[in-house]
């Protein structure tokens, strides 16, 4: 069992090692929250390509005492170009998963970066240049990093989808084979566009001459993002979604993403009586919280200008008593009852001395998203776009300037005992209901870690399955899983520590300044603090 870490002076937790500890040394340079987060989030990109990239989307939200939360939207639109009949004249009844025609959407990221370090600037203490946030991801694309197993075994199951996915093979499949484990492997191309990035702003990731040189390789590789796209792109500063239980108050994003299926299934739990965790009940009041909350996520959430409601109806009293009436509390309902979502991403936490919280998640949709890494610029690019729809007339139809619906969502919640807490994590479908998972646990007296490390569940589909069933990781107790049988719930094994469930963590701030963190032993990171 891995045990909580504690430290005062900083903390951040990562699934991989090298980006945790890239954040922590810049913590240790008097750099705060989201300067470390950035910092992170570069070094994410180059060492964890599987699961993110700076060629994919970013969404924060951010926490500094005696403040309201900020949400920051990073994530970019389907290209002036990538129209439906586009892809009707191109033979496809469905938008690629995987090609230049699955990079459709301009890149956010990098975007949230820079409005992250804007409104950071407004802190106490002297910005630290952005070569020092950048170094660590340039230098471990520059001079290579070893392949975590996560990353061997995903390019191996994947590299057949990859096929007409440009740059895939020149960058992640050394000797036209699937990495081992430990096999150093360099993006140089990347590294170069990351120096540029430190030496002339983030804005000319959109603008300028390094934004020609990305258009250039995006028109050779035959995406359908042009640099007019680029241009047009603007990280937006949101108000986050919130939600009181009788804990405090859950914050996280509104639409394009899933964040309002998060804040239902805890505003739900909260008024079917808090069932304490572990047992039947807390798994079942859970599990029917999130196809109550599903159910109105795929029938009302998309791009906000598509929207017919907003999310905020569903926030009320009035829903959150017609959603709990609806639950039974001995018997499973039917399921499934929508189409499935897949996800594929990587979820950071930071918190600072001053307490200052950071949520934030990146990500590429799929494994390796698109699969095109462009040649001049080492740019990874996601496939977001594959979540668009060629009918005209549905919430998430493709048209051009629309964003795609999101899986992504971090979340924070504020708590009456005056604990601040940062969780999160990646996985689809799965990344609300382990939010609900391990807050849960953590409200009923876990600690972060033994919270984050229990036994997870997984109703639907997610980051490599297919079955819509309730998954359960088979180190639950046998009590609780015949309970959920005898009450209807479809129920399928896996192995313990499954990638499926997502890779989580959680950072806790308490009032006396003692931070507190968790990292997942399903993934390949750690908490780093001092």
């Amino acid at each position: 069992m891995l045990q909580t870490a504690h430290a005062q002076r900083g903390m951040i937790t990562a699934p991989h090692h090298l980006a945790a500890q890239a954040g922590l040394a810049v913590l240790r340079d008097g750099g705060n929250a989201v300067e470390a987060m950035v910092a992170a989030a570069a070094a994410i990109a180059v060492v964890y390509p599987h699961m993110n990239a700076i060629g994919g989307d970013g969404f924060w939200l951010i926490a500094a005492p005696g403040t309201e939360p900020v949400a920051i939207r990073a994530c970019g639109a389907a290209a002036g170009a990538a129209t439906i009949d586009l892809y009707r004249r191109a033979g496809h009844a469905t938008i690629p998963a995987r090609g230049p025609l699955a990079a459709l959407t301009v890149p956010g990221t990098v975007s949230g970066w820079a409005a992250a370090l804007d409104l950071a600037a407004g802190w106490d203490g002297r910005p630290l240049p952005l070569e020092r946030l950048l170094e660590e991801a340039t230098h471990y694309a520059i001079a290579g990093v070893p392949v975590t197993a996560s990353q061997a075994r995903y390019t191996a199951l994947k590299m057949g989808e990859m096929a007409e996915s440009s740059g895939f093979g020149e960058t992640f499949l050394p000797s036209g084979r699937p990495p081992v484990a430990g096999q150093v492997l360099a993006n140089p191309a990347l590294g170069q566009t990351l120096r540029r990035l430190a030496r002339d702003g983030l804005d000319g990731f959109y603008r300028g001459d390094l934004a020609r040189s990305i258009a250039a390789d995006l028109a050779r590789a035959g995406s359908p993002l042009a640099a007019d796209d680029l241009a047009r792109h603007r990280a937006a500063r949101v108000r986050p979604l919130a939600v009181g239980i009788g804990a405090g108050t859950v914050f996280n994003h509104p639409p394009p993403t899933q964040g309002l299926s998060s804040l239902m299934i805890l505003a739900l739990w909260d008024r079917l009586g808090r069932p304490a965790a572990e047992g039947f009940a807390h798994v079942h009041a859970l599990v029917e919280a999130t196809k109550r909350a599903f159910l109105v996520r795929d029938a009302h959430v998309g791009c906000p200008s598509a929207m017919a409601r907003s999310a905020e109806d569903f926030l009320t009293e009035a829903q959150f008593a017609t959603d709990a009436a609806a639950i039974d509390p001995a018997r499973a309902a039917p399921w499934p009852q929508q189409a499935p979502a897949k996800g594929d991403t990587i979820w950071m936490g930071a918190v600072d001395g001053a307490g200052r919280a950071v949520s934030f998640i990146q990500s590429i949709y799929w494994e390796f998203g698109s699969g095109v890494v462009l040649r001049d610029t080492g740019l990874l690019m996601q496939n977001r776009g594959a979540s668009f729809q060629l009918e005209p007339a549905g919430l998430r139809a493709l048209a051009p300037g629309r964003l795609p619906f999101h899986t992504l969502n971090p979340a924070l919640a504020r708590l009456g005992d005056g604990r601040t807490v940062t969780y999160g994590t990646m996985g689809g479908e799965g990344q609300p209901q382990t939010q609900a998972a391990i807050l849960t646990r953590l409200l009923a007296g876990q600690a972060p870690q033994q919270a984050v490390t229990a036994p997870r569940w997984l109703l639907g589909r997610t980051w490599g399955a297919e079955a819509t069933n309730l998954k359960i990781e088979d180190q639950m107790a046998d009590g609780t899983i015949q309970a959920l049988r005898r009450a209807g719930h479809d129920v399928e094994m896996v192995e313990g520590f499954s990638d499926l469930m997502g890779h989580a963590g959680m950072i806790v701030h308490g009032p006396d300044g003692v931070l507190s963190g968790a990292a997942d032993p399903r993934a390949d990171g750690i908490v780093a603090a001092f």
